[in-house]
């Protein structure tokens, strides 16, 4: 009888670990938004893998999940958006294209080229951000720049529905820059 309790209290104690082992380093988001069309839809589950940035600072071209900026009752469920430009980074939308430090952003993620202009300017004080379905995102090109603090996690694998299962696509910058003449 000894025996059998003891290997519930150890199956117990390794449950509960386990659980709040969980609960830091990874967290289930559900996807409240079309934003971030064609590659993230609304009710889609993805899970965030929260203890990434305490190895290394979020990158340009990562699917971050964020806690909603000032100006949004922080009762709101987070936002997902990719990051665009770092802090100390210039920023400029024209002509259908996204600039970063002067040059044109590839962006074979994104659902169809930007409508609006957006002024040069140095990021401060944050991360810019930009849905993928840039022309109805709520994004930093209406609000500004994302805190470090309200970084959540990276987006790191989808799980439901079925058909979209599998890890996030992440675009590093050196990816996207597009080594065209033409791109200033």
């Amino acid at each position: 009888m000894r025996a059998f309790l003891h290997d519930v209290l150890i199956t117990f104690i390794l449950a509960i670990v386990i659980f709040f082992g969980l609960r830091v380093t990874v967290q289930t988001y559900v996807v409240h938004e079309d934003c971030m069309e064609p590659n993230f839809q609304e009710g889609q589950r993805v899970i965030a893998n929260k203890v990434i940035y305490k190895f290394h600072e979020p990158e340009r071209g990562d699917v971050i999940i964020v806690h909603p900026p000032a100006p949004y009752n922080q009762k709101e469920p987070p936002f997902i958006k990719r990051i665009i430009a770092l802090p100390g980074d210039t920023i400029e939308v024209r002509n259908g294209a996204v600039y970063v430090n002067g040059s044109k952003l590839h962006e074979p993620y994104i659902k169809e080229p930007v409508n609006y202009t957006l002024n040069r300017e140095t990021v401060k004080g944050g991360y810019f951000v930009l849905g993928d379905n840039r022309n109805i995102a709520n994004d930093s090109h209406l609000w500004g720049t994302v805190p470090r603090q309200n970084i959540i996690g990276k987006a790191w694998l989808s799980i439901w529905p079925l058909d979209k299962w599998g890890l996030t696509a992440h675009y590093p910058l050196k990816e996207q820059i597009n080594s065209t003449s033409n791109n200033k």
